[in-house]
């Protein structure tokens, strides 16, 4: 007897449809499981028989052999138990096989036949409904989850295996479940960070709302306790909300990483995520067995706040240079490659030396210059090159403190975000087809969108001799004037705005220079 059982296991961040068959055959009794099974996969095969033996469910004493196709393609995680009992049973003849046809199975079966959540539901869901799958069964907890995938998937939620049983063979069938994205969406967090608790700083606070218009990259230099951390924490505030496609993007990183809330359907939130300097490489970028999505995934659409940026691994960082240029990163490994996305606003911070008072009015530095050459070389110039904005953040006196509040709140620098985001779209309907943010604009949409008059080139022109900036140094100023530009609703780039555009640049001239 041969059975058929669709599911799916995850490669990187995507789904990727695996045929369960399941053969009952004459000979001594054993479970035979083929098929590239990584080992969560083949200890399924005990939990599985334990599970049904504890349901009351007898296999027959036949040689059955569950292969997994495609053969060649590796098999992880616990996601396979659902459809493996399933198969299981129809071989036995406890479940029709016409049921089986247009619906999947995704689950871990517990050995008391619960069903236990796992990782990446809504990629394995996104991949029924791409093939056409009608139907889903997923555990009880991942249903939200499953069901933001698509709308033509119907998703079923169950949290025994024996519910999934009565429902094969007619006895009650499953609540379907439904999510609204546009109303998880609409929910927006209240803000507990905002631009009116920063006391002074108006020039890093503008350069923030530069980057968040344009999804520009910014490094604060300034000394420890100057707001450089307060700042960072509150760029998140003022860019626009996840689109819904976004939305579906971030969730299905967090849940192949494990980090998806069992109540939280949908990240609704843009990500802000800020790792410890002592984070390895593959932490960072991504890793592990099976590979696991890092933190400049987990910051996909939103954040990545590096604090002490010398005083991570110099592996670590020129680990940045290719999602920071393509929105994206590669990971090789001896028998795997996965992709996963990475389009991330970073926000570094670090201090002038290692002492962190070089510069500053009231503490004198005891760095001597070797130390402070040192400290600035960890981080390399290719990597500095890729940030648009370089920002000094000095060091508040306490008058300024005590002024209180009275700069704009979050809100009001968002809809200024908004508009600018607004012009940019408007405009890539005009030739300009990147996405919605300059930072990302391909060479030769830049070439059109980002032309400056005659008195932005000749300042450009001055300016890239007189500061030795490189080609690509030159590129990115065009596009963080084009920001500017946009901010100020003026369609065309002038010298006021590559101006602007190279002032970001002279903190950058301070970190290469002697002293």
């Amino acid at each position: 007897m041969m059975v058929e059982v669709l599911s799916a296991v995850l490669v990187g961040v995507e789904g990727v449809l695996v045929r369960v068959e399941v053969s009952v055959t004459s000979g001594l009794p054993s479970i035979s499981v083929v098929g590239l099974p990584q080992s969560a996969v083949r200890e399924g095969r005990e939990r599985v028989r334990a599970a049904l033996q504890n349901a009351g469910y007898r296999l027959p004493p036949k040689r059955i052999t569950v292969n997994l196709a495609p053969a060649d393609l590796k098999k992880e995680g616990a996601g396979l138990d659902l459809p493996l009992a399933v198969g299981l049973l129809a071989g036995a003849g406890h479940v029709p096989k016409d049921s089986l046809s247009e619906i999947g199975f995704v689950g871990e079966v517990g050995l008391n036949g619960g069903l236990r959540p796992v990782r990446g539901c809504l990629a394995a869901a996104s991949a029924f409904s791409k093939a056409g799958v009608t139907s889903l069964v997923v555990p009880l907890s991942n249903a939200s989850e499953a069901a933001a995938a698509s709308s033509s998937l119907r998703v079923l939620g169950a949290a025994r295996l024996r519910e999934v049983i009565d429902h094969l063979v007619g006895r009650k069938a499953l609540e379907p479940s439904t999510v609204d994205v546009s109303k998880e969406l609409s929910r927006l967090p209240k803000e507990n960070a905002d631009y009116a608790d920063v006391r002074g700083h108006p020039s890093a606070k503008r350069a923030f709302e530069v980057a968040a218009a344009g999804g520009h990259n910014i490094l604060l230099l300034g000394p420890p306790g100057s707001g450089k951390t307060m700042l960072a924490r509150r760029l998140a505030g003022i860019l626009p909300p996840l689109t819904s496609q976004e939305a579906l993007e971030v969730t299905t990183i967090h849940s192949v990483a494990g980090l998806l809330p069992p109540e939280q359907p949908l990240v609704f939130t843009r990500p802000f995520r800020a790792p410890h300097h002592t984070i390895s490489s593959a932490g960072l970028t991504g890793g592990g067995s099976p590979i696991r999505p890092g933190e400049v995934s987990l910051a996909h659409h939103g954040v990545l706040f590096l604090d002490e940026l010398p005083e991570f691994s110099r592996n670590s960082l020129e680990a940045l240079r290719q999602p920071m240029e393509d929105g994206w990163i590669s990971l090789v490994r001896a028998r795997d490659r996965v992709r996963f996305p990475a389009r991330f606003a970073l926000v570094a911070a670090m201090n002038p030396c290692p002492c962190g008072h070089l510069g500053d009015r009231a503490k004198s530095c005891l760095c001597d210059p070797g130390q402070v050459t040192r400290y600035r070389a960890r981080v390399s110039g290719p990597l500095r090159d890729r940030i648009d904005l370089h920002v000094e953040v000095p060091a508040i006196s306490f008058d300024e403190l005590d002024r209180g509040a009275g700069t704009e709140r979050s809100s009001h620098v968002r809809s200024r975000v908004l508009a600018a985001r607004a012009r940019r779209a408007a405009r890539g309907r005009g030739g300009c087809e990147g996405p919605n943010w300059n930072v990302a604009l391909r060479p030769a949409e830049a070439e059109s969108c980002c032309r400056p008059d005659v008195d932005g080139k000749r300042l450009l022109r001055e300016a890239s001799h007189a500061m030795g900036l490189s080609a690509r140094a030159i590129h990115r100023a065009l596009k963080v004037a084009r920001t500017v530009a946009d901010l100020a609703g003026e369609e065309q780039i002038g010298e006021s705005h590559i101006a602007e555009a190279l002032q970001y640049r002279v903190a950058d001239q301070r970190l290469t220079t002697s002293f």
